[in-house]
């Protein structure tokens, strides 16, 4: 049965989800954002360049870190489309909205289609996942990649399947070609938690079980073989300041256990409480909605639930990633699925007028508190530069909030959810069209890149001075090789004379030691994913500010 008013809605929500899936995109032409993007962006690009999409290289040197999947598929990108930052981007963003509509496959057959577009338009709207598609990593991908696998060993429940079967081991396989069997806990979370929860230990010891771990072992051979011909058979090769480094056991152990107990080559420092809070702002502006329907879940009687496919998937993961001694916010983002179908079950299980009225309140504040925080933004930040599409843009979200706010035909729900998507909508577009394209200004790896390939200066070779802090988006976006430069000044030099990028102090160290030098340009330098109150002011910004130089280098050391 459809519920309340909702036949007259349907085509709202599916324009509303139009609108979600344009605003996805809308951060398509933002240069590549801060250290993790640049890096893989790079990866990619020498893969192609070197026809090699085997061995994992970085600065010229054997990297050990994510596998190969989502190199494997930006390099396929970048075949197609050119060394761009939207073909960085676009697979990421296609793999979301992949996420999308298995979002909606899943959520139609737990409950209802009604449920299903509002799972999708929640998933959409939500704030990370937005910033996942402009701050491109491993998360996009997985999000579209578990979720499908979920609904397709889901759909073997019914039917036993072999095909079915088949994709979802393919999907659970390619998730942990993207990030580690980590990957696997949300799929495996959500059907053993409901087994053991409905008590079906039918299902949970069937045999399909143990076809689905051999075949997901099966496809996973790619990933295995890349791994073994670059670094187990190469124990001589220097991998983490060790030699003998099995990229098989990095694979299977290190990367994923070695971080969760801090034990492996990369280390960080938990808390538990981390997620908690990240989840408030993350989820944006649906967090404190979900809460609610989390407390509202477990309030009820358990033993009148049918369904904890989501709960147990998000929970497990939730639980897991918590305990974790290396966290951070975008891990997250992998289980926004299971959070947008029990944000959305919730909401439309409302009928209350009491239950309803609680909700208002609490959602307008938050939507009162979201334009609030940006009003304050841009008064402090003060991008510059506001273009036509961006004023355009918000002017129309603006309308269109006017316009449901005043529209009699929706009731007072939909008024608020309809808000809650506008808000959502009207914000992001102003970060991805305005904010973020004045913040990468700041970018200095990436604006040298762009000042060189449109100047003169692109016919002298470019090389980076090898300091703390290697500038991937340099080496990304400049239309030729970048060649490396040690501190001392030694290093693969290319012929004079030839550009080099550097800070101001390490210009003046090889100055003193007899280079000659010719400035050319000076760039403000900021780690943009690292915001700080300073820097977003603007009247103390400069304070912060570091600077990089590109300087004409016009004759070789003169040795002392």
């Amino acid at each position: 049965m459809v519920s309340e008013s909702s036949k007259p809605h349907y085509n709202w929500l599916y324009f509303f989800i139009a609108l979600a899936v344009l605003l996805n995109f809308s951060g398509l032409f933002v240069p590549i954002l801060g250290l993790d993007g640049p890096l893989y962006a790079t990866i990619a690009k020498t893969m192609v360049l070197k026809h090699d999409y085997v061995n994992l290289f970085s600065q010229g040197k054997d990297w050990l870190d994510k596998p190969h999947f989502p190199f494997w598929v930006t390099a396929l990108s970048f075949n197609l489309f050119g060394f761009t930052t939207w073909a960085y981007k676009l697979p990421a963003i296609l793999f979301v909205l992949m996420g999308g509509v298995y979002t909606y496959l899943f959520c139609k057959r737990l409950y209802n289609q009604e449920i299903a577009l509002w799972s999708v338009l929640i998933l959409l709207t939500s704030e990370h996942l937005i910033i996942s598609n402009n701050d491109v990593r491993a998360e996009p991908y997985l999000t579209g990649l578990i979720i499908a696998s979920v609904y397709h060993f889901y759909k073997t429940l019914d039917k036993n399947s072999i095909w079915q079967l088949v994709l979802g081991c393919v999907f659970a396989a390619c998730a942990v070609m993207t990030k580690g069997i980590f990957a696997l806990i949300p799929i495996f979370g959500a059907f053993a938690g409901q087994f053991i929860f409905t008590k079906n230990w039918k299902q949970f010891f069937h045999w399909r079980w143990l076809l689905a771990f051999v075949l997901t072992i099966l496809f996973l051979v790619p990933e295995i073989y890349c791994l073994y011909q670059q670094f187990d058979l190469h124990p001589e090769k220097l991998v983490f300041n060790k030699h003998h480094v099995s990229g098989i056991k990095f694979f299977f152990w290190d990367s994923q256990f070695g971080r969760f107990f801090n034990s492996g080559p990369i280390k960080g420092h938990g808390d538990p409480f981390f997620f908690f809070h990240t989840i408030l702002w993350a989820f944006i502006p649906w967090s404190v909605l979900l809460y609610i329907a989390l407390f509202q879940f477990f309030s009820n009687s358990i033993r009148q639930k049918k369904e904890w496919f989501c709960i147990s998937g998000a929970l497990l993961t939730f639980l897991v990633f918590s305990a974790s001694k290396f966290q951070l916010p975008h891990y997250i983002t992998i289980v926004f699925p299971f959070f947008a179908v029990l944000t959305a079950q919730y909401l439309i299980s409302i009928k209350t007028v009491q239950g309803w009225r609680a909700i208002r309140v609490t959602q307008t504040a938050v939507l009162v508190l979201l334009v609030s925080i940006i009003l304050l933004l841009q008064y402090f930040y003060q991008a510059e530069n506001i273009t036509f599409l961006t004023i355009l843009s918000l002017l129309l979200s603006i309308a269109l909030f006017i316009f449901v706010s005043v529209k009699e035909a929706f009731s007072p729900k939909y008024k608020l959810l309809f808000q809650s998507v506008l808000v959502s909508i009207g914000i992001n577009l102003f970060l991805n069209l305005n904010f973020y394209p004045s913040l990468l200004k700041y970018q200095s790896g990436s604006e040298a890149a762009f000042y060189i390939d449109k100047n003169s200066l692109s016919k002298f070779p470019v090389a980076q001075l090898q300091e703390e802090e290697y500038r991937h988006a340099l080496e990304f976006y400049l239309h030729q090789p970048l060649f490396l430069v040690n501190e001392d000044g030694k290093g693969n030099l290319p012929k004079k004379p030839y550009l080099l990028y550097a800070s101001p102090e390490h210009i003046n160290q090889l100055k003193s030691k007899g280079w000659k030098i010719k400035p050319a340009k000076s760039f403000d330098d900021y780690l943009v994913t690292r915001l700080k109150g300073k820097f977003l002011n603007h009247q103390t910004r400069k304070e912060e500010l570091e600077q990089k130089d590109l300087v004409l280098v016009e004759k070789d050391v003169v040795k002392p």
